[in-house]
């Protein structure tokens, strides 16, 4: 069985109740505050493909302030956008749930269900 990690931020009420609900099927996942502890690029790009190789824009948080501030909008290179998420974690979108070789956004939570 493999084990399961939650890219969290207790300030988002969805990261929060995915994580509950992650504790209500008696799952502890490992906890990782990617706001305190920065992914890279790798890690980012390991995370897309994961989530089923979606895009960076897929993943990036449009209404965060950085979002407007480097003009992400008519940004297409994914390169660009990925290193936008290592410069500004807030711009990640959250909770992310990963198993093994699978990941799943937390929006709706029920959503990670699919994965465990």
């Amino acid at each position: 069985m493999s084990e399961v990690h939650i890219y969290h931020n207790p300030r988002c009420s969805k990261s929060r109740q995915t994580l509950a609900l992650l504790e209500e099927q008696g799952i502890q996942p490992s906890i990782i505050e990617y706001l305190k502890d920065p992914l890279t690029a790798a890690d980012i790009s390991d995370l897309l493909r994961k989530l089923g190789f979606i895009s960076a824009r897929e993943l990036i948080r449009s209404k965060e302030d950085a979002y407007k501030e480097l003009n992400l909008k008519d940004v297409d290179d994914e390169k660009q956008l990925i290193n936008a998420m290592v410069e500004h974690p807030k711009l990640i979108e959250r909770p992310i749930v990963v198993k093994g070789d699978q990941a799943r956004l937390g929006r709706p939570p029920e959503a990670v269900l699919e994965i465990l």
